[in-house]
């Protein structure tokens, strides 16, 4: 199985400016998702996708030669992620490189362990569009998550008879750490829209997804606290 492993690093975010290269425990958020990809592939066939010259000189730094500039229009505040997969697939496709899967790692989810993507591997097959690395979540519709209805009151998502949350079906979400994507099931429409999809279940400590500068200083407590351990060098 040959994989594309992408790294999307878009340059404008606002929540956070240039968290991208943002110094966690010393080293550039970036070089985190680069080093872990390293452990599995080549530099050949690890990609950064980004629009910003300072985080295509952030990967530099560390030998990642970057083979593109993202367009301006796959890199703005409304700008899917789907479309610079796609560009980076088409890209690739151009030089003669066919992917049989694309491994995505956000670089803001710095914390994963080797075990994490061998077994998700493990569970991948051809039949299916994706194995997604989730975290179960503490917030769940059948219990203390609410809509609002037309009147303004509250009403909960989904139906049940528990009382307790642990009665409640468990629900998961993505923690933005691994994606294992069917190229073939890129090609034919978003992961959005994706029906064979699969978890790998991830710890909590290791699912914080940095959206803000609060993520980052968690992310630094963990790190200080050795609640996480990383089994790659940076």
């Amino acid at each position: 199985m040959k994989s594309l492993f992408l790294i999307p690093a878009r340059g404008g975010s606002k929540g956070f400016p240039k968290k991208n290269t943002a110094l966690l425990a010393g080293i550039p958020l970036i070089h985190y998702s680069i080093a872990f990809a390293r452990c599995f592939t080549t530099d050949a066939h690890i990609c950064v996708s980004s629009d910003s010259e300072e985080i295509i000189a952030c990967a530099n730094q560390i030998g990642l030669h970057v083979p593109f500039v993202r367009p301006q229009e796959l890199a703005t505040d409304t700008s899917p992620t789907y479309d610079s997969i796609l560009h980076a697939i088409q890209f690739y496709q151009n030089q003669g490189q066919v992917y049989d899967t694309l491994v995505l790692l956000q670089p803001t989810s710095p914390f994963r362990r080797t075990e994490f993507l061998k077994e998700a591997f493990l569970a991948y097959n051809n039949t299916l569009d994706m194995v997604v690395s989730v975290v179960e979540s503490h917030a769940n519709p059948y219990f203390n998550l609410f809509e609002e209805n037309h009147s303004g009151f509250l009403f909960k998502s989904k139906s049940t008879n528990a009382t307790r949350r642990q009665d409640c079906p468990i629900v998961y979400q993505y923690n933005g750490s691994i994606y294992v994507m069917n190229t073939q099931s890129l090609k034919k429409e978003s992961p959005n829209q994706f029906s064979q999809v699969i978890k790998y279940a991830m710890p909590p400590a290791y699912s914080v997804d940095i959206d803000s500068k609060f993520d980052f200083d968690f992310c630094t407590y963990l790190l200080e606290k050795r609640s996480v351990q990383l089994d790659f060098n940076i």
